[in-house]
C-alpha cells in the first residue's frame, strides 16, 4: 500500500497523498506497546 501511495504521489505531487503515505508508514512501524509490555511481565516466584 505504501508503494502505491508513493507512486501516486510521485506522479501527481499531491501533498495529501504524501501525508497518507507517511501516516501509513507510522502505523505499520509502530509496534503495539500493550502487547510488548504484557509479554515482558513475568510472575514472581516465592
Amino acid at each position: 500500500m505504501i508503494d502505491l501511495t508513493w507512486k501516486l504521489f510521485s506522479q501527481t505531487g499531491n501533498i495529501e497523498t504524501y501525508l497518507l503515505m507517511k501516516e501509513l508508514e507510522n502505523t505499520t512501524d509502530t509496534p503495539n506497546t500493550d502487547i510488548d509490555t504484557e509479554s515482558r511481565h513475568t510472575p514472581l516466584s516465592d
